[in-house]
């Protein structure tokens, strides 16, 4: 992932999150695949940015190694 060369850790902002909450690297061809398969949908990314981080929470919970 461009800035973060050894992965995005969970819990860490991506550095590529606008203010307004929307990804720099939409579009771009350095936009990880990773990024690419996972599209926004309601039911993961929530309502609002409370929603979206607790389900994001949960999902970190659920898959912990």
């Amino acid at each position: 992932m461009p800035g973060l060369p050894h992965g995005k850790p969970a819990g860490v902002r991506c550095p590529h999150l606008t203010d307004d909450l929307r990804c720099a690297l939409w579009g771009r061809p350095e936009r990880p695949a990773v990024c690419a398969s996972l599209p926004p949908r309601l039911d993961w990314c929530g309502r609002d940015e409370a929603e979206a981080r607790a389900l994001l929470a949960a999902l970190e919970h659920a898959t912990r190694p």
